[in-house]
């Protein structure tokens, strides 16, 4: 009986401590470039986002839209094969004005996290 007692309470205790890094294994936005909430005096070629664990590619996607709604992207967005919390998305060329950009992560533990921000190119 006591032995019983000592294995549910070992058993108890693990789960607490392995709780709290489970909560935390989600990808969340780290950084980006362009920067959350910037205006670049140019044009990106390349939206570059990095998350907080590594991503699932084919569940993992970026887009960028214009002020009207209209996709900028140019092609789908890829994972950096060189640093797999790297999601990169080339755009079309790119006038003054402000873009939103709406994320999707899949991590590679299957937890998904979304959101979304903007950035502008600066006018001529």
């Amino acid at each position: 009986m006591k032995t019983t007692r000592l294995i549910a309470a070992a058993l108890l205790l693990a789960a607490l401590l392995i709780a709290p890094s489970a909560v935390g294994a989600h990808a969340f936005l780290d950084h980006s470039d362009p920067a959350v909430g910037s205006t670049v005096p140019a044009p990106p070629q390349v939206l570059h986002v990095w998350f907080t664990q590594e991503l699932e590619p084919a569940f993992s996607w970026v887009n960028v839209t214009d002020k009207s709604g209209a996709s900028v992207n140019d092609g789908t967005a890829t994972i950096d094969p060189s640093n797999k919390q790297e999601l990169d998305v080339k755009l079309k060329p790119l006038g003054p004005g402000a873009y939103t950009v709406k994320w999707h992560a899949l991590s590679v533990d299957t937890h998904t996290t979304e959101g979304d921000f903007t950035f502008q190119v600066k006018r001529g």
